[in-house]
């Protein structure tokens, strides 16, 4: 029985090695610098390459720090390539086994490199050629994988690489290609990384995280290659000349030390002439194409080349320029041979328009009161008409000229105190949507003296909370359909209709609009208060209890009540003047209450005091 188990456990162990096996990906490092960059390129006629040469580790007997490289794991995601290393390339093969490295310091690393990146190589590898582009953009595929993506190691070194690329024959600096996304910081495991935790209370935040793949070391790991972590698949990018010759350098080595190695995996056939029309414009994206306007799609490329434009999979019959005028929404092809190469190459843009911003023109009347031609206008009372009253644009901006309303420039800065400069003046008014599209209005600045009846304003009443102190207020009510101000006095106009802290006392309302010319008939109002307390001594001064100005409103009945709230006297509103007596009997003194009761059923209570 023993036997049998033991069998069983060999055959077990033997078809789990195979399956490891089977996820690893194939190296073959054999193959020289023209087998290498047809592996690149596909052997594509849209581009031709020269003076292939590569270089790498010399002092390991029989082996290469370069290849290429096979695979048929989902888990990796290029089937061929080429891996460019810094040890030997078939140590590149899956899974992951944690290995310090150690290669010679005879391997040198290389100065091309150290300029790129300001560091100290060793162990470089590199595959370098010179081609000629037949378009404007070469791309290619590929990802950065490390044995520093573990422990601390991405908070503090990383290896180094680089794709550097100037037109052959060039003096000047070398551009290096192998960067982040939008910038020209260099990919390395120090530059892409997450979170890295090394102790309990030791971290490093994480770095460019979104463009981190994935740790390859975890204990039952499958890898299908045996580095600790590596990149996402990025894409490196050149805008060229067409027809120019260009120098590429692929070149990687270990920093300062020869442990811990890394690679790069270049996608096979990613490497080619390609056309770059642009990110697709969406409203998704927030750059969509302006309603109304005209986009140009260009693919910058020579006009000998012959050109076929299709928009949403329909070949438009009639274009065959290298460039083409975009008028509506659709996804737009371009298929270009690049003669008198047989190379055809395509590609395509999504082109959507924001809605449109439509905006009203309006006007502003003032009164030049003074009559000298000048009134100063607050060009924020249009706002809301120009902008439709869509509360989704920006706020509006003024200008003088159409010229400097479209070039942004000059803008009206104090616009709610503005002077005008003739009579009448067209001012140009500009509001921005969402998208960052805008457009434009017109905003009339007029002078006048006139007064225009039916846009004076009708005071219908006026509002009072009272028997408050000097903290009383009072709401203007009013009908009118222009934009107006307020007064109580005849002098101090607001915007707000409400007026707060007032004394008691009579009142004249105002309501004239925001141009000073047309104002309404003046509306009587009274703001009321209340003796706190009244001396019935017959000394003549303060002898009854009264409340001012309650006789010029509508009638009311006053009720006045002692501390148990026994009725002792009723009022109506003309005859309110009480001397402190209940059926002919003085009433002694003390606090007494009241209730004033209007016709329209409004109901005031207080308090007050009888003193003897």
């Amino acid at each position: 029985m023993k036997v049998l188990q033991a069998i069983f456990l060999g055959l077990l162990l033997c078809c789990f090695n195979s399956q490891l096996q089977a996820q690893a990906i194939g190296i073959d490092d054999t193959k020289n610098a023209l087998e290498l960059v047809n592996l690149l390129t596909n052997n594509s006629s849209c581009i031709k390459v020269s003076n292939e040469s590569v270089s790498g580790d010399s002092f390991t007997a029989g082996k290469n720090s370069y290849g290429s490289f096979t695979n048929s794991s989902p888990n990796f995601p290029f089937q061929s390539g080429v891996v460019l290393s810094t040890w030997s390339s078939t140590q590149s093969a899956g899974p992951f086994v944690r290995d310090q490295g150690n290669n010679s310091n005879l391997w040198l690393g290389d100065s091309d490199l150290n300029q790129a990146l300001n560091i100290n190589s060793f162990n470089a590898s590199v595959l370098e050629f010179d081609f000629t582009p037949l378009t404007n953009t070469i791309s290619f595929n590929y990802f950065f994988a490390s044995n520093e993506y573990q422990d601390d190691y991405p908070c503090k070194y990383s290896d180094g690489f680089a794709f550097l690329i100037k037109e052959k024959g060039s003096s000047t600096a070398y551009q290096n290609l192998a960067v982040i996304p939008g910038t020209t910081t260099p990919v390395s495991s120090k530059n892409i990384h997450p979170i890295i935790n090394f102790s309990p209370t030791q971290f490093c935040p994480a770095n460019n995280e979104s463009y981190f793949g994935q740790f390859n070391n975890q204990a039952a790991n499958t890898s299908p290659i045996n580095y600790a972590g590596q990149t996402k698949v990025l894409n490196a990018t050149a805008n060229v000349i067409a027809g120019n010759t260009y120098h590429i350098k692929l070149v990687i080595g270990d920093d300062r030390n020869t442990y811990y190695d890394s690679a790069i995996f270049i996608e096979a056939a990613s490497f080619n002439s390609v056309i770059d029309l642009g990110s697709d414009r969406l409203l998704a994206t927030n750059n969509a194409v302006c309603f109304g306007q005209d986009y140009t799609i260009d693919t910058k490329l020579p006009a000998n080349y012959s050109y076929k434009w299709y928009k949403d999979g329909i070949l438009l019959t009639s274009e065959n320029s290298p460039s083409y005028t975009v008028k509506s929404p659709g996804t737009y092809k371009v298929e270009v041979t690049l003669n008198p190469s047989s190379c055809v190459v395509t590609n395509d843009v999504k082109i959507e328009y924001t809605p449109e911003t439509v905006l009203k023109s309006s006007s502003i009347k003032q009164c030049d009161i003074d009559e000298d031609g000048k009134a100063v206008f607050d060009l924020t009372q249009a706002d809301s008409e120009i902008k439709n009253n869509n509360s989704g644009l920006s706020d509006v901006s003024y200008y003088e000229n159409l010229t400097d309303a479209q070039a942004g420039t000059n803008p009206i800065l104090n616009s709610s105190n503005y002077i005008n400069k003739s009579n009448p003046q067209i001012l140009i008014a500009r509001a921005t949507n969402p998208y960052s599209c805008f457009n434009y209005a017109e905003l009339t600045l007029e002078l006048s003296n006139e007064i225009i009846p039916s846009r004076i304003a009708t005071i219908t009443e006026v509002k009072t909370t009272d028997f408050a102190g000097n903290k009383n207020t009072a709401i203007i009510e009013y009908t009118g359909s222009s934009d107006y101000e307020f007064s109580i006095d005849g002098n101090f106009y607001q915007d707000s209709p409400e007026f707060s802290n007032i004394a008691p006392g009579s009142y004249l309302a105002y309501a004239r609009e925001k141009n000073g010319c047309n104002i309404s008939n003046p509306f009587l109002f009274y703001i009321l208060d209340y003796p706190h307390y009244f001396t019935p001594n017959g000394d003549g001064y303060n002898d009854t209890w009264t409340i001012k100005n309650l006789n010029l409103l509508p009638q009311a009945t006053i009720n006045i009540f002692n501390r148990y709230g026994k009725l002792l006297k009723q009022f109506k509103s003309p005859n309110l003047n009480w001397n402190g007596t209940a059926n002919g009997y003085l009433l002694p003194a003390d606090d007494y209450w009241f209730s004033l009761i209007f016709e329209n059923g409004k109901n005031i209570k207080g308090h007050f005091s009888l003193k003897r």
